[in-house]
């Protein structure tokens, strides 16, 4: 779905390189400005919730890293779609859903936040602040990628998080942290892998919060999953679909053996039960049929084609005729 690009920096009306004081102060001054309590102009309270969506994001580092990355050679109000691989592109980038500057709480978030970012979890400043205050830290989220096979069997990975960072003259810089992570067997797309105290620091003495990894699959040319369940879009040759037989495959589970009925159409569905995504309850594993013609790229592979359409008398599009 196509939406307008929101130039946040614009809305506040600041440079790309402001720093975190530089936005501070913007997003005071607009929203003062706007305020609904102070400002009864028509407009007034959709201008101050785009100056409080703005700030959300631009008084954040991690999602300001992440918006930077995603709008380079946008306009504002210019047509824009997130590509469809943003979940894997944003990977790697921790969204802690702090509040924005000043503790500013905002609830009514446009469909272009929503897509990118999501209905993150705010939490106000409040006791944090008292110099004698001991509470655990914030937690952390962030995405990452692993391979289909990384489920079936369990893994280890060594991760590099981006990790922003302000620098001493305010500007915001990135840094990398790595981190080995244990991939669970069984783990679906969409699931969080918990590593405990790797989250934001402690307040006081406060122990550190915990880093959620939320798992993305690696896009693959024949698989893909639903929940615990697995597809496979299998190419058959047409003698194959027509006539039927036992065929043999490999799997991320291992080699199985397939009987297919004779007269399988295009798209048809093979169930192996208990074959897909290992869990308590297993997953099944779907094979799609993929009918794949072979090419006429010789004087024999057209002979044989000639000769098909000679001996069998076959028109797909009879039935249409009588229909139209």
């Amino acid at each position: 779905m196509t939406m307008e690009y929101k130039d946040y920096y614009a809305v506040l009306g600041v440079e790309k390189s402001a720093t975190e004081e530089e936005i501070k102060l913007a997003f005071r001054k607009l929203a003062r400005k706007y305020h609904p309590d102070l400002n009864k102009d028509e407009g007034a309270e959709a201008k101050f919730k785009e100056i409080g969506e703005a700030n959300d994001v631009l008084s954040d580092p991690e999602k300001r890293a992440a918006y930077d990355q995603l709008g380079q050679g946008y306009q504002p109000g210019q047509d824009f779609r997130p590509p469809p691989d943003w979940p894997n592109r944003a990977e790697g980038f921790d969204f802690t859903g702090r509040p924005g500057a000043d503790g500013a709480q905002q609830q009514d978030f446009s469909e272009f936040f929503e897509d990118l970012f999501g209905r993150a979890q705010r939490q106000q400043q409040g006791p944090r602040q008292q110099p004698n205050f001991n509470a655990k830290g914030q937690d952390s989220h962030a995405r990452i990628v692993i391979d289909l096979n990384d489920t079936f069997n369990g893994a280890k990975r060594t991760i590099t998080l981006k990790v922003p960072e302000l620098s001493a003259d305010g500007h915001m810089v990135l840094k990398n942290r790595t981190l080995d992570v244990t991939i669970p067997k069984g783990v679906r797309e969409g699931q969080s892998i918990r590593l405990k105290k790797q989250g934001g620091p402690g307040y006081g003495k406060g122990e550190a919060g915990d880093l959620y990894l939320e798992i993305s699959f690696k896009p693959h040319k024949y698989y893909h999953t639903e929940g615990n369940d697995l597809y496979l879009d299998l190419p058959v040759t047409p003698w194959e679909a027509a006539l039927g037989g036992k065929i043999e495959t490999s799997t991320p589970a291992g080699p199985v053996s397939l009987n297919i009925p004779a007269n399988s159409k295009q798209g048809g569905k093979l169930r192996l039960k208990g074959r897909g995504i290992p869990a308590k309850t297993p997953g099944d594993l779907y094979v799609v049929l993929q009918i794949t013609l072979p090419p006429a790229d010789s004087p024999k592979a057209k002979e044989l084609y000639q000769t098909i359409a000679k001996e069998l008398d076959f028109n797909p599009r009879a039935q249409m005729a009588a229909q139209l």
